[in-house]
């Protein structure tokens, strides 16, 4: 942490695995750029982290990730934080907080498609367990989309330890563009 000059905010763990491992594939190790990513266990807890790593704190250089039901928590927090009012979308992006649309397993899913998350989900062992979620009468009759985020959001640690392979699987252009341009704006 003491060669730290940025850090970037994201909400959980598995938005942590997801910017690592692109960055990696990418040839990246943010580390060694002196870039730390932090889950911060929640999009609330954002302005505790800005105090803490902002110009009121460390004083290092933010950046971040948020789910676009989460967007309102990273722009009030920020604000807050002396970055602006009334921050905007292209504001939140121009200081390097960029929002999935609805999160980043949806952006995952539909970059990839659902053909190719199946298969993800099979080569982890857990096609079987997919097909069960499918029959169940919730879900039924649903998207295979939708399906596949609830199950990726079922599961405990699920969404964890899916975002490294998904991203692995990610044609290199075709990377969600919140993920693509934040490991840019790095």
């Amino acid at each position: 942490m003491d060669d730290t000059h940025t850090v970037v905010l994201v909400e959980g763990l598995s938005d942590k695995s997801a910017v690592e491992a692109l960055a990696e594939r990418r040839g990246r190790s943010l580390t060694a750029e002196g870039i730390e990513v932090f889950a911060m266990g929640g999009a609330t807890n954002i302005g505790a982290y800005v105090g803490k790593f902002g110009p009121s704190g460390r004083d290092l250089r933010l950046a971040g990730l948020c789910d676009a039901g989460e967007e309102g928590a990273f722009r009030r927090g920020l604000e807050r934080a002396g970055f602006g009012s009334d921050l905007t979308r292209s504001d939140l992006e121009a200081l390097g907080f960029f929002v999935c649309v609805a999160d980043l397993e949806d952006e995952l899913i539909r970059a990839l498609g659902t053909a190719t998350v199946e298969r993800v989900v099979d080569a982890e062992g857990e096609l079987r367990s997919f097909r069960t979620l499918q029959k169940q009468p919730g879900w039924r009759g649903r998207s295979t989309h939708d399906q596949l985020r609830r199950f990726m959001g079922s599961g405990g640690s699920r969404k964890i330890r899916y975002a490294s392979p998904l991203v692995a699987a990610l044609e290199p252009d075709r990377v969600p563009r919140p993920l693509d341009a934040l490991l840019a704006y790095l």
